[in-house]
């Protein structure tokens, strides 16, 4: 394990605001603003905060001020948060896991709340938090060769295990609930429980859907059908795309910030839920580290990895926490189609919050996870 710190040369910063200023426009879009994809007027300002307002500088600071490291895990060098706890009832490992299109920075919320649980009013244990960026994600490098949910699965438990973490309890959102659940899969006796997000596998269909199960498929057929164009791209052809995407941050930040506001809970006003300048932070480290691509490689590489068996069975206790606006699913999913998977010990369904609660909600995600936790300790 090494000391790491967050630094961007200047030379790349310049270079992307030379960029962004530079920009050229389509025509805009007839019809209803965003109702074609990300609204014209919109990302202009974001672009223009973003090439001359936008203090990378002090968000490097921020960033800084939390514990990073690397360690070669096999032959990927991960980057980590690795943050202990100060209060608390005992101390807890705990693996958290993002997804796409976030890095690690939309779980740094949940820190000082899982640290240091008395000084925000949660009551339950500390935790130990460690926080690795996805492989192919900003600072970790993805392995030139196919990656899946399930290889991560495989280096996050090497890294807990060196870390000397023998047992550790994980959370994930999006691919890091998939990662959790191949952590159940694969090293279950490692893991004190899993707490998840959302759930991003489905279960072996074995039996007769029942009613509120067959609302949800129909959820996410229509969501599909609405929405899913980024997700067939992405899963076919990320390197057509990627050339775009890497060439142009305008084009970056059209097509990441229109999935931020479709699967949030902001009502179509993006930075009523959001501070911009940590979606530019995101944004930023995608460029400067040049990882957009590898990330959607994940979409391509997971392809055929959605389809669990009968004897696909995480028998590690789990939690769920389903927040309102949780993009493909709308409240719908029932806690049986969970039962066909998980061994579900908990099942919160939030009044509020969309995709990336650790942004949205962090309160209401730190209270869920350190309330499952707490009982899990004091039973185990």
């Amino acid at each position: 394990m090494r000391p790491f710190t967050v630094s961007i040369d200047e030379a790349v910063l310049a270079d992307l605001r030379a960029r962004l200023r530079a920009a050229r426009w389509p025509t805009p879009a007839p019809g209803a603003p965003w109702s074609q994809g990300t609204d014209l007027a919109f990302l202009r300002e974001v672009v223009d905060h973003w090439a001359n307002r936008f203090d990378w500088r002090a968000r490097q600071a921020w960033l800084n001020g939390f514990e990073h490291s690397t360690a070669l895990v096999g032959d990927v060098d991960v980057h980590f948060v690795h943050q202990r706890a100060v209060s608390g009832h005992g101390r807890v490992p705990l693996l958290l896991t993002h997804g796409w299109p976030s890095t690690f920075t939309e779980l740094l919320p949940l820190v000082a709340p899982l640290t240091d649980p008395v000084a925000h009013g949660i009551p339950g244990p500390g935790f130990d938090l460690v926080i690795p960026s996805l492989p192919g994600y900003g600072f970790t490098p993805r392995p030139p060769r196919r990656h899946t949910m399930a290889d991560t699965a495989d280096l996050w438990h090497a890294l807990m295990t060196g870390l000397g973490h023998d047992r550790y309890a994980a959370h994930g959102g999006d691919f890091g609930a998939g990662v959790a659940t191949f952590l159940g899969l694969r090293h279950g006796p490692s893991l004190i429980g899993l707490h998840l997000g959302n759930l991003e596998l489905d279960p072996w269909l074995g039996s007769e859907l029942t009613g509120p199960e067959r609302d949800l498929v129909a959820a996410e057929a229509d969501f599909v059908e609405r929405e899913g164009g980024y997700h067939l791209v992405q899963e076919t052809k990320p390197q057509t795309l990627g050339y775009a995407l890497a060439d142009s941050p305008v084009g970056l930040a059209a097509w990441v910030l229109e999935k931020w506001r479709a699967w949030s809970d902001c009502d179509g006003d993006l930075t009523s839920r959001f501070a911009l300048d940590d979606l530019l932070t995101t944004l930023t480290l995608f460029w400067a580290t040049n990882t957009i691509t590898d990330s959607m490689r994940d979409f391509h590489d997971n392809r055929d990895l959605y389809e669990l068996t009968s004897a696909d069975r995480v028998r590690v206790p789990t939690a769920v926490a389903l927040f309102w606006r949780e993009f493909a699913h709308q409240g719908k999913v029932p806690r049986t189609w969970a039962e066909r998977l998980y061994d579900v010990r908990r099942w919160t369904e939030m009044p509020r919050g969309g995709h990336f609660p650790a942004m949205e909600e962090p309160d209401l995600l730190a209270r869920d996870i350190a309330a499952f936790f707490a009982e899990l300790t004091r039973t185990t």
